[in-house]
């Protein structure tokens, strides 16, 4: 019986341990992109996302982190502009509602600083990236922040005319600000 206690005892432990994963909380993170059109920088936002996290900073090899983008949120914060982008030239929400991440690969560089390898998706294009994530914490709260470039044209996001990159400029950067909670000390 007492065997039957401990096996029982050891499964809760280790489920709770799973339980208590970081979390991301969007309500207070962002993610965000930046392109020039005819020279001009717009920065844009996406204002619904979900983000999965298994990780700790002192086995990052063993983490993974996953998001997941509704590309109907995507918004430069201008009428005009953010009714373009659900057009099939652009994000093609109708037929590809959501980008991904998937982490395959995390690797520590020190001093809270990571490079996370994956596949970003989007438009049912997959192409591998490397995001340098730097991790600060500060009474019990990690903040991980970091940015990355992207070529546009390599997931067809401004097809058509719009591919003119004279026009829209083929550089994307995705920059990231994320608050966490529930993450292991750095």
């Amino acid at each position: 019986m007492n065997r039957l206690f401990l096996s029982v005892a050891l499964s809760l432990l280790t489920a709770s341990a799973w339980a208590a994963d970081p979390v991301v909380n969007t309500a207070t993170s962002e993610i965000g992109f930046s392109a020039k059109q005819m020279g001009v920088s717009m920065q844009g936002r996406f204002k619904q996302w979900s983000a999965q996290m298994r990780f700790d900073p002192k086995k990052p090899e063993a983490g993974q982190v996953g998001f997941s983008i509704q590309t109907a949120s995507a918004s430069f914060g201008a009428k005009e502009t953010d009714a373009e982008l659900p057009k099939p030239e652009w994000f093609g929400v109708a037929r590809f509602p959501t980008a991904t991440f998937q982490s395959s690969a995390i690797r520590g560089l020190g001093g809270g600083k990571f490079e996370v390898r994956g596949q970003l998706s989007v438009k049912g294009n997959v192409k591998d990236i490397v995001v340098p994530v730097a991790l600060s914490q500060a009474g019990g709260a990690t903040t991980a922040t970091g940015s990355f470039t992207i070529k546009r044209l390599d997931f067809k996001i401004g097809e058509g005319e719009w591919a003119d990159t004279s026009m829209v400029a083929n550089d994307v950067v995705v920059n990231f600000k994320l608050a966490i909670s529930g993450m292991a000390p750095l």
